[in-house]
C-alpha cells in the first residue's frame, strides 16, 4: 500500500512526500537524512506506479483495496514478528514500540470486515508479497540491523500520508464513518503523529552504528522500496483484468468530470432527487434489443432516402 505525503494542499507530485522539516538540528550524516536523501529517487518511482495515482485519484476498486490489505498483513505479520525476535537486540530495539506502531492486529480487523469470520481460509500470500515476506524474513533473522530500513519504510509512511489515504479510501468505497475496513490507518495510541515521528528519527539517530552500516541500511530502504512497487505492480495487473465495477442498476460509474452532484442521476442515488439524467437514461435505452432494432430499421430507411435523393 503506498504511504506518506507532506501536505494534503501539495500537488501530485508532493503527494507521497513524507518527510516534514523537523525542529531539531540534523546533521547530513545523521540516519534519518541518509534515509532521507538516498530513497528519494526510489520514493519517486513509487509514487508513479500507476496503482498508486489511481489510488490518490480515488480511483480504487473495492476488490483490488482488499487484495491490498491482504498483502499488507503478510507484510506486517513478517515485519512484526522479526521485531519481536529482535525486541533486545541493541541494533533494533530502541525502535521497538509495539504498543503504538504494530499494524497486525488491525488489519485482521480489517479482513475480517471483508471477507468474515473465516476471512483466515479466504486469503493467500501473492508472489510478489511473499518475495518481500521472504526479505523481511530473512534481514530479522541474519541482518537485523538492516530490519531499521523495513520499519522505517513503512512505519513512517502509515503516520503521515497513509492518514490521507484512509479518507481517500473511506470516500471512494464508502466504508462506514466507524472506521471499519481502514483500522490499519488508525494509531489509537500516538496522539501526535509529528512529535511521534521525531522521537522515532531521534531514535535513529542515536543508533550506534558505522557508516557502512548506514549505506547498508540505505540500500536496504531502496530494497523495501523495490519490493513496494512489484507489489503495486502485481495489483495493477489485477486490477487491469477486474471487471469494471457498475453503479446499481448496471449503468457505467462518473468519469470524474465535473459535479457529481450536478448530475441529477446521480443527486438520485444520492438521495438528494431529481429526475434521471438524460445521458445516462438515453445509454440504457440504447441497449434494449428492441430500440436496437428499430434504430436500425431507421437507419436502413434513411440510407435509402439518402441514395434515392442522390440518384
Amino acid at each position: 500500500m503506498p504511504s506518506a505525503l507532506e501536505s494534503p494542499e501539495g500537488g501530485e507530485e508532493d503527494i507521497l512526500r513524507y518527510e516534514e522539516v523537523e525542529d531539531d538540528p540534523v546533521s547530513p550524516m545523521d540516519l534519518s537524512e541518509l534515509l532521507k536523501e538516498g530513497t528519494k529517487e526510489s520514493h519517486d518511482r513509487a509514487e508513479n506506479t500507476q496503482f498508486v495515482k489511481d489510488f490518490l485519484k480515488g480511483r480504487i476498486k473495492k476488490e483490488l483495496f482488499k487484495l491490498a490489505t491482504v498483502a499488507l498483513y503478510f507484510t506486517y505479520s513478517a515485519l512484526e514478528e522479526e521485531m519481536d525476535r529482535n525486541k533486545d537486540n541493541p541494533v533494533f530495539a530502541p525502535l521497538y514500540f509495539p504498543v503504538e506502531l504494530h499494524r497486525r492486529e488491525a488489519l485482521a480487523k480489517d479482513l475480517k470486515y471483508f471477507y468474515g469470520e473465516d476471512w483466515k481460509e479466504k486469503i493467500q500470500c501473492s508472489e510478489a508479497t511473499q518475495q518481500y515476506v521472504d526479505r523481511i524474513h530473512h534481514v530479522g533473522q541474519h541482518e537485523p540491523e538492516l530490519l531499521v530500513a523495513h520499519a522505517y519504510t513503512r512505519y513512517m509512511g502509515d503516520l503521515s500520508g497513509g492518514q490521507v489515504l484512509k479518507k481517500v479510501a473511506q470516500r471512494a468505497l464508502k466504508l462506514p464513518s466507524t472506521e471499519e475496513g481502514i483500522q490499519f490507518y488508525v494509531f489509537d495510541n500516538i496522539s501526535n503523529a509529528q512529535q511521534f515521528k521525531q522521537l522515532y528519527r531521534a531514535r535513529m539517530n542515536a543508533l550506534d552504528l558505522d557508516k557502512n552500516t548506514k549505506e547498508r541500511i540505505v540500500e536496504e530502504a531502496n530494497k523495501a522500496f523495490r519490493f513496494n512497487m512489484q507489489v503495486f505492480d502485481e495489483l495493477d495487473k489485477i486490477g487491469r483484468s477486474l471487471a469494471e465495477e457498475a453503479q446499481d442498476g448496471g449503468l457505467p460509474v462518473h468519469d470524474g468530470k465535473g459535479d457529481i452532484r450536478k448530475c441529477p442521476y446521480y443527486a438520485d442515488k444520492l438521495g438528494t432527487a431529481g429526475p434521471g439524467c438524460p445521458f445516462h437514461a438515453a445509454v440504457g435505452l440504447a441497449r434494449q434489443p428492441l430500440v436496437q432494432l428499430m434504430l436500425a430499421a431507421c437507419m436502413a430507411v434513411a440510407a435509402g432516402a439518402a441514395a434515392w435523393y442522390i440518384l
